[in-house]
Order: structure tokens, then C-alpha cells, then sequence
């Protein structure tokens, strides 16, 4: 009997470790459809992940940010309402992640990884008919977080109906956010204080958030809609720029697609600001300091039924949370809500389907603001008494809308089918790629003791730069020099043990691993 124990025991074990544990190739889709749209080279994510050696470094990071709900990045609250675009993870593929980083972090065989998305150009495919660009200019973020506007002719010369528009910064890091308007007065001009936002005039149109994507307005048998736009009105581009990039160059594309001439039956989208609070009037404080407070916004009624497109609320650091309704004093209608806001992943959202609002209700919006120590992005410690404005060191509540004017049917056009299928859209490439090319490398002597070579064969080393980390994804330091087509590292302080490296250049990435060994003690 105690033999076949000893016998059962040790098959147990033998077949435990001969089970199969999940390598690259398991996780490596998931990322794809979930990550790398924003964790690619110059995808606005602080790294890439579009290789098991890009992505291996920060394999405990990506565990604990999937266990805290901090990734992937997406604020409304799914229980309340929906919308396109979802960045939700489901509970499989959170589960195939965690089960990759507890087993090891295998790579696996590389050839069996699937095919990875290409990213660099443009998420709308065809030609645009006007391109509008920021005038290359230099960043003036100081100390604090800025406001700029560029007010940019069209050149029209006769209306014309917005069918669609893309917001392509040329530089994510620098870029925060992007608000665009249309000026029908023609009469608005550049400005280093964002005075364009939220002016007598202004037409809202949308804007850019990293991670977002291209605005399309549907045109199908069902429903066309587009935002006019008339000779002598104006573009205006609200840009947002960090504390700490000045210097850095802005020239961000506005790619604008349009109705061909004579389009008939185009229902003009609305998008404004319809929700706002003040307080008593900006810069006088209002929100205490050590307190969590609420405060409430109001539109006007709706004279006319009019069917709710999307939401675009708007807030800084020190708000907490939102809920946008449509009301009429006994009933609701749920807009959007947002339990747990992040000022740096705001965005447009669309409902799957438009909701109707009925004559008669107003839009209302409560948010509430931790100015508290407990509020992890509270940028004051301690806090102190904020006002209503538009400084980034301020708060705000500012919401904004798109909407049509109501036509009966409305509220069951699926507007998700039908931008599916729009010729428009690129679900999964960009649709002029920019090639991200592979930087080919190795580092020799590996197995490292005191000094390598990292050696690059494609490319001039004086073009690239080089990073490492340690198996837990944290960047380390090493002193690196660069000559010819080779990097010397001296390994310095390094620990033995595995790290990674990353080597970039324009459009080209590339990365590998190496072993460091214990140091001699002789």
C-alpha cells in the first residue's frame, strides 16, 4: 500500500509539472485587441508592447494594473450605460494574463505568436479632403500645465457638411488633449490663453484623448448626419499641453472628411457645452480644502425632443466622480456615469444606441470632488481651497453633447452596425501605415560578468536609444556608451540576474534580453 502511495504521489507530480503552462503566444492577441492601440511606439503609453520582449519587463506591473482596475483605461460606468468602443477586458482574458505572469513570464515558441497589429499612420483610410495643421509650434509649458488655441482657416468657398475627423497629434507625449471648435464669426485669432473655448459663436465638435478614436458621423439608408460648416468660419484647436514640455513642438493634423457637394438628407449633429458651474464666478474659491463635496450643473430644457448622440464631461485632478442624467423633475434618463475619474483618460463617448430626451427635460450633471489627502490625484498635499476655472491647478465641471433633433425611430438605430460597416473605419491597422520597422540586435558576451556589447546590424547605434529594465519591468541604470553600430554597457551596480533592453529610432524598435552573472568575488 505504501508503494502504490509513493508511486500515485510521484505520477501527481510528474504530471503537474508536465502540464503545459501558458507562454507569449497565449496572451499575445489579448494585447493586441486590448493594449497596444495605445502601447506602441509613439502610442501615447509610456512603453510597448507589441513583443514578448517589450512586454516581459512590465509583466508584474500589467498584474497589478489589471487587479486594481487601472488598466485597460476606460471611466464609464458599463453598469449604467454603453457605449462604442469599449476598452473592457473580459474575465477570461484578465484570468489567461495573470495565469502567464504567476507561470513564469514564458516566452514560448515565437513562431507560433500571432501576427501583430501595424500602427504609425492614420485610423481613417481614405484621402482626407482638408487637412488643417498646427503651425509647428513650441511648447510653453512651464511649471504648469497650458492652454493654447489655433485658430485655422478652411479655405471653403462654399457649405459643406463634416462627415467624419481625425485629430492626429505628431507628438503624444507632448499633446494632453485636443478640443475643436467651429468659429461662425470668423472673427476669433490665435492665443496663448485658450480663449477660444467656449465662446459667443462656437460651434462644439469633438476632440482627441490618447487611446481615442476617429469621429465618424453615420450615413446610411437609416441615418446621414454631419456638422455643417460655411465659407469664412474658422477652425479653432484648443490644445493642452503638461507642465514641464517647453520647448517640445506641436504639429498636430485636423483631417477633416466631407459630404460630397449636393449630399442630400444630412441631419446636422449638434455638439456644445451645455452643462457648466461657476461657482460664484471663476477664481473665487469654492471647493474646501480637506472635504469631499459635490457640486451640480443644469442645461436649459430642450424646447424640441432630440436624440442623445454622446457625452464628452469634462473635469481636473481633484474630481472624483460624475453622473450625467436628462430629467424632467420625476423622471430619468441615464446619460453617463463615471464612478471613478481620471484626468488623464477623458474622452468622447457614443452611445451604441441614441437615446431620446423628450421636450421639456434638462440636462443635469452632479460631480463630486475629494480634495482630501485619500485622493491619489490630488496634486496638493497638503490640499488647499480650489476654484471653478480653467487652469489645470483649478477644477472644473464642464460638459459637453452631441445630439440631433429628434425623428421617431430614432432610438432603435443601431448606430454601432452601422459604423461596423463604414468604409471609413480600420478596426484593426491603421490605413496608411507608417512601417514600424524591427531593429535587429544581440549582446555578447552573454552570460554578462562585467562588460558587454550590444551590437545593432541595421541600423547606425548614433540614431538609437537604449533602455534597460530588470525582470520586474522597473528601468535601471548602467552606464552606456555608443560608438559606430555598437553600445558598450558596463554592467556597474547591475545585480545578477535577467533584464531586457529596448532599442528605438523614428519608426523602428527593437528589443532582447541578457543574463547577468554574479560578481567575482576573488
Amino acid at each position: 500500500m505504501k508503494k502504490l502511495y509513493i508511486l500515485f504521489a510521484l505520477s501527481f507530480v510528474f504530471s503537474f509539472k508536465g502540464m503545459a503552462q501558458p507562454t507569449y503566444k497565449d496572451v499575445a492577441g489579448i494585447f493586441y485587441k486590448r493594449c497596444t492601440s495605445c502601447h506602441h511606439t509613439d502610442g501615447g503609453a509610456p512603453f510597448s508592447m507589441m513583443n514578448y520582449a517589450e512586454t516581459a519587463p512590465y509583466a508584474a506591473a500589467i498584474k497589478n494594473d489589471l487587479n486594481s482596475g487601472k488598466m485597460p483605461p476606460w471611466p464609464p460606468d458599463t453598469t449604467y450605460t454603453r457605449f462604442l468602443h469599449e476598452r473592457i477586458i473580459t474575465a477570461s482574458e484578465k484570468k489567461a494574463i495573470i495565469d502567464w505572469v504567476d507561470g513564469g513570464v514564458l516566452e514560448g515558441d515565437p513562431n507560433l505568436v500571432p501576427t501583430p497589429p501595424v500602427y504609425g499612420g492614420y485610423k481613417i483610410k481614405s484621402k482626407p479632403d482638408l487637412i488643417l495643421k498646427v503651425p509647428g509650434f513650441k511648447s510653453n509649458g512651464g511649471t504648469d500645465d497650458v492652454y493654447n488655441c489655433f485658430v485655422l482657416p478652411t479655405g471653403l468657398n462654399s457649405t459643406r457638411y463634416i462627415r467624419a475627423f481625425e485629430i492626429v497629434p505628431n507628438n503624444k507625449n507632448l499633446v494632453h488633449h485636443v478640443v475643436v471648435s467651429v468659429d461662425t464669426t470668423g472673427t476669433k485669432t490665435s492665443d496663448t490663453g485658450g480663449a477660444c473655448f467656449s465662446q459667443p459663436g462656437q460651434l462644439g465638435m469633438g476632440g482627441y484623448t490618447p487611446g481615442c478614436v476617429p469621429s465618424i458621423y453615420p450615413n446610411s439608408s437609416q441615418i446621414r448626419a454631419g456638422m455643417p460648416i460655411k465659407p469664412g468660419w474658422k477652425i479653432a484647436m484648443q490644445q493642452h499641453y503638461p507642465g514641464g514640455t517647453a520647448g517640445l513642438v506641436d504639429s498636430t493634423e485636423l483631417r477633416l472628411y466631407l459630404y460630397p457637394e449636393g449630399t442630400t438628407g444630412i441631419r446636422q449633429m449638434y455638439a456644445n457645452t451645455l452643462v457648466q458651474y461657476w461657482g460664484l464666478f471663476p477664481s473665487i474659491p469654492t471647493i474646501p480644502a480637506n472635504q469631499v463635496s459635490s457640486f451640480n450643473g443644469q442645461s436649459a430644457a430642450f424646447t424640441t425632443a432630440v436624440s442623445m448622440y454622446g457625452e464628452y464631461p469634462h473635469a481636473h485632478k481633484v474630481n472624483k466622480s460624475m453622473r450625467i442624467n436628462a430629467t424632467n423633475g420625476t423622471d430619468s434618463i441615464r446619460l453617463i456615469q463615471i464612478l471613478n475619474w481620471d484626468f488623464n483618460w477623458e474622452g468622447v463617448y457614443v452611445h451604441k444606441k441614441m437615446l431620446k430626451v423628450p421636450a421639456g427635460y434638462k440636462l443635469s450633471a452632479k460631480h463630486v470632488y475629494d480634495n482630501t489627502t485619500n485622493n491619489p490625484n490630488n496634486p496638493n498635499n497638503p490640499p488647499k481651497m480650489l476654484a471653478f476655472n480653467y487652469h489645470t491647478s483649478d477644477e472644473m465641471l464642464f460638459d459637453s453633447f452631441e445630439w440631433l433633433t429628434y425623428q421617431a425611430g430614432d432610438e432603435n438605430i443601431d448606430i454601432e452596425e452601422i459604423l461596423s460597416n463604414d468604409p471609413l473605419i480600420v478596426t484593426s491597422t491603421d490605413a496608411n501605415p507608417v512601417s514600424v520597422q524591427t531593429i535587429d540586435s544581440y549582446v555578447y558576451p552573454n552570460p554578462v560578468s562585467d562588460a558587454a556589447t550590444l551590437v545593432i546590424t541595421n541600423q547606425k547605434a548614433a540614431n538609437c536609444q537604449v533602455k534597460l529594465f530588470d525582470a520586474f519591468g522597473k528601468e535601471v541604470s548602467a552606464v552606456i556608451t555608443r560608438s559606430s553600430d555598437v553600445f558598450q554597457i558596463n554592467r556597474g551596480n547591475l545585480a545578477a540576474g535577467l533584464y531586457y533592453y529596448t532599442v528605438t529610432s523614428d519608426n523602428y524598435s527593437g528589443s532582447g534580453k541578457f543574463m547577468v552573472m554574479p560578481q567575482n568575488t576573488k
